[in-house]
């Protein structure tokens, strides 16, 4: 049931920030263009599909190294939100509660998720570093995205008004905290197999 809470709210979220685009005049092909541009988005998806499989499948879909990649992604999703992002726009009606599914509710929910019905004991120091090629991956296609479009998703990457330099460290600085993020999960995942064993 959690899961299937998760995939709707992640669901809802993409839905309303599209709806939002849609009736400010957007096409749909070009809303589809503009949200395809975002971390958040695309992670929502991503959550989107891999908790509606756990919904339906049920302990079979659930691979522990699958969903703590995908958790570590969310609340990346949700630090980045509450660090650097929170405050910056004045958002209203849709896209307030849209911000609120994917920006905060979201990743509280995927990581109470993790932390109860995910087994333990699966995770490896090695698996962080794999999970930090999907924002990794991202970064890349912003990046190209944002020269070839002189707009950039967030304002952390945006290199004409930062320059390559602090780009590159924001990247990097972000990238490590990610990392020793997921080693964070890992240790708590070991922790809570050696509890339960």
């Amino acid at each position: 049931m959690l899961a299937l809470i998760i995939c709707l709210s992640a669901c809802a979220g993409i839905g309303l920030e599209f709806s939002a685009l849609i009736k400010g005049g957007a096409s749909i092909l070009g809303a589809v263009w503009l949200l395809s541009g975002y971390f958040t988005i695309l992670t929502n998806a991503l959550v989107a599909v891999v908790f509606g499989g756990a919904a339906i499948r049920g302990e079979r879909f659930i691979h522990p190294r699958l969903m703590a990649g995908v958790v570590s992604a969310m609340i990346l999703v949700g630090v980045i939100f509450a660090l650097l992002l929170q405050g910056r726009r004045i958002l209203a009606g849709a896209t307030a509660e849209a911000n609120f599914l994917l920006h905060q509710l979201n990743p509280i929910l995927t990581a109470l998720f993790w932390l109860l019905f995910t087994r333990k004991g699966k995770l490896s120091r090695r698996d962080p570093p794999l999970w930090a090629l999907y924002p990794l991956s991202y970064l890349v296609y912003a990046l190209a995205r944002g020269a070839a479009e002189g707009h950039y998703a967030y304002p952390f990457i945006d290199v004409s008004a930062h320059g390559w330099a602090r780009t590159v460290i924001n990247a990097v600085a972000i990238a490590l905290c990610f990392v020793a993020g997921g080693e964070v999960l890992v240790w708590a995942d070991q922790m809570l197999a050696r509890r339960q064993g």
